[in-house]
């Protein structure tokens, strides 16, 4: 056995006993199983559908992106289960970012970690400046015109700023209002799907990246072993469903070439006059929807910078938990103030492609943690175990894989830049500071 593997077991039983102090320090029966499917389609079921679907259509395959859909679906599904085992036997805070620290070792997990943080925060930045765009447009309708802030996006910095807020109060207060915002959200789009005609589809992939966010809330789940896997599949196979849907109805109503809006629900209902009364129920949807995905999205950001601080990668700071809101307030306010940054100068077209390379990045890396597992770890407690899984796995990283392939070389050059500014970060700072809170080699 070599000195690396032989490592690896006591990096599982270090990931088991911080998952266990994460849930006597952060409020761990926040989160039920229809919370964490709630957290989870709120994440995925944002930008995506509200700005994404139209451009997809628009701009890359016309009517026949429902294939784009239902492969993209798959892709994300495939990934889903390897995230419900990992996440059954590792029910951690830091998602994915844990994993790998299991399955690879230190520097791996950095990478990875330095990769989900610009992940999670240029989702946060895309979904605020989708909000604005949906805000404006409907403060507009009603006779409420805005005063030009450009350069600085200003609704979106104080959407950030909202959600900051009410991260900071509790994860029990954000859970309820994500729970009631999701209801409205379906809803309203659900009326929009029976309302409409049953033709075409159209999306990009980063659509289906939030089912991520479900792992990073096991640390505060109630029954993680059972909820996390079951919240991971449900949110895809909705998400999926809904998605699909909504992309029939709009190529279906109007061009598709006619879609490349900021709003292409509201577009594609101000056209049909029918159904024109639905236009003003989308925006109002948009409105709170979005909301909840940046909410869900800074969620997830600040648990993964928790969990690297509390593993020596990042300052102390951002590792620890108010006793009494049970909520890492400092990592909250960090992640607050970033993400509004970006949202505030960031234009939303520069974000989305970064954001989905990073997250297909994540998943190859999941895909390969739960092969290597398995073979170092063959006795390890799964309450989750997938059949074929080598197929399974296998299936999920080489579709990603592939997804990452058909994107622009600016977004891989991008990629690259903030991985070298992470290496760099971790060998003048994390490097000495992680071997004090690694176990001792037996």
């Amino acid at each position: 056995m070599s000195a690396a593997t032989a490592v690896r077991p006591d990096r599982l039983q270090r990931i088991l006993g911080q998952a266990q102090a994460d849930r006597g320090r952060l409020d761990g029966g926040a989160f039920g199983l229809w919370s964490l499917t709630a957290l989870g389609i709120a994440s995925v079921v944002g930008a995506g559908i509200f700005v994404s679907t139209g451009v997809a259509a628009s701009q890359y395959a016309g009517p026949a992106v429902v294939i784009s859909f239902a492969l993209a679906g798959v892709a994300a599904l495939l990934t889903a289960l390897c995230y419900a085992e990992l996440a059954a036997m590792m029910p951690v805070a830091g998602s994915t970012y844990s994993y790998v620290f299991v399955a690879f070792g230190v520097l791996p997990a950095w990478i990875i970690g330095w990769d989900l943080l610009c992940e999670y925060l240029f989702a946060a930045s895309t979904v605020a400046v989708g909000w604005s765009g949906y805000a404006t447009s409907l403060l507009g309708s009603a006779g409420i015109h805005l005063p030009d802030t450009r350069p600085v996006n200003l609704p979106a910095v104080l959407v950030v700023g909202a959600c900051t807020w009410l991260l900071v109060r509790g994860t029990r207060e954000s859970a309820k209002a994500n729970l009631a915002i999701v209801a409205l959200k379906l809803g309203s789009l659900l009326l929009v799907v029976l309302a409409g005609i049953l033709r075409g589809a159209g999306a990009l992939f980063f659509a289906y990246i939030g089912f991520d966010a479900v792992s990073t809330a096991a640390g505060e789940a109630r029954d993680p072993q059972r909820t996390v896997p079951l919240a991971l599949v449900g949110t895809v196979l909705v998400a999926t469903t809904l998605y699909i849907a909504v992309g029939f109805v709009l190529t279906g109503l109007v061009p598709y070439t006619s879609l490349d809006v900021a709003d292409p629900i509201s577009k594609a209902l101000r056209d049909v006059r029918p159904l024109g009364w639905l236009d003003e129920v989308v925006d109002v949807t948009a409105v709170i929807g979005l909301f909840a995905t940046v909410l869900v999205t800074l969620y997830g950001q600040i648990r993964i910078l928790m969990r690297m601080s509390s593993d020596g990668m990042l300052p102390p700071l951002f590792g620890r938990v108010d006793p009494r809101r049970r909520t890492p307030v400092g990592s909250t306010l960090v992640c607050g103030a970033a993400c509004a940054l970006v949202a505030a100068f960031v234009p939303i077209d520069v974000l989305g492609d970064f954001v989905s390379i990073g997250t297909l990045l994540a998943f190859v890396l999941v895909g390969a943690g739960v092969v290597v597992l398995r073979r170092t770890h063959p006795t390890a407690e799964r309450p989750v175990r997938l059949p074929h899984v080598e197929w399974i796995a296998g299936g999920g990283v080489i579709s990603s894989l592939a997804l990452m392939a058909t994107l622009p070389v600016s977004t891989w050059l991008r990629l690259t830049v903030w991985l070298v500014i992470g290496l760099a970060i971790y060998f003048g700072y994390s490097r000495a500071r992680v071997e004090r809170y690694l176990p001792p080699s037996p």
